[in-house]
């Protein structure tokens, strides 16, 4: 049993365990992993935005290298204003509005996508400062949502992100289990008083870094 870790923009900045590097052909093509007692998967591997991540790769190279539980970071924006920017929230469930990638290319299968209950309790355990329970709603990035979109997806969701529902489908079809724990790094477009950009985004997570260490190692010292 291996736990294996998904990075994205919140783990930009922090360090990370020393592990060893290999890249692992899969039948969807080859994805980098970092691989020792657990294995961590930074999913902007070579600087590839949202849309472009070939997610089937990634988390078919984690279900190669043995992992059958994990834990996905995603930075994220607060679509309600108590959930404020520099929080962490762990989601229960998921809404995407953009095509989900699925391996099932030439068979008929239907696969119940979740994210891990148990999982997400033994998070929230571990990091009990963090928002418990909500969802997850995923656009297609690059861009960020316009205001119009913010409003409506306030509506069904707590936080919006770019690529945690498309992990957790492609983790339920391999048989891993998965949790996510969201990065608050901003308000979402129009809720907040300042204009949104990237390098906002890259900032918090700048300044966050230490806490994001810290989580890590506890995630590594507990859960796997």
């Amino acid at each position: 049993m291996t736990l294996g870790i998904i990075g994205g923009t919140s783990l930009l900045f922090s360090a990370l365990p020393s592990l060893e590097k290999r890249t692992v052909n899969t039948p969807f093509g080859t994805a980098e992993i970092l691989i020792g007692d657990i294995v961590i998967l930074m999913r902007h591997q070579h600087g590839l935005p949202p849309h472009r991540i070939n997610y089937r790769a990634n988390l078919a190279a984690l279900a190669i290298a043995g992992v059958d539980r994990i834990v996905a970071f995603g930075s994220s924006g607060s679509l309600k204003p108590k959930i404020t920017p520099g929080s962490l929230l762990i989601p229960t469930d998921y809404i995407s509005l953009t095509d989900i990638p699925s391996i099932h290319d030439h068979s008929i299968q239907h696969v119940r996508p979740e994210l891990s209950h148990d999982l997400a309790k033994q998070l929230s355990e571990l990091i009990p400062s963090a928002h418990f329970g909500g969802v997850y709603v995923q656009t297609r990035g690059p861009r960020i949502e316009t205001i119009a979109e913010v409003q409506a997806l306030a509506g069904i969701a707590d936080v919006v992100g770019m690529t945690v529902a498309s992990e957790a489908t492609l983790a339920c079809e391999l048989g891993m289990q998965i949790a996510a724990l969201c990065t608050v790094d901003n308000y979402a477009n129009g809720l907040g008083g300042n204009v949104l950009t990237y390098e906002h985004i890259l900032s918090t997570s700048r300044e966050h870094r230490a806490r994001t260490e810290e989580v890590v190692m506890k995630i590594i010292g507990h859960m796997n």
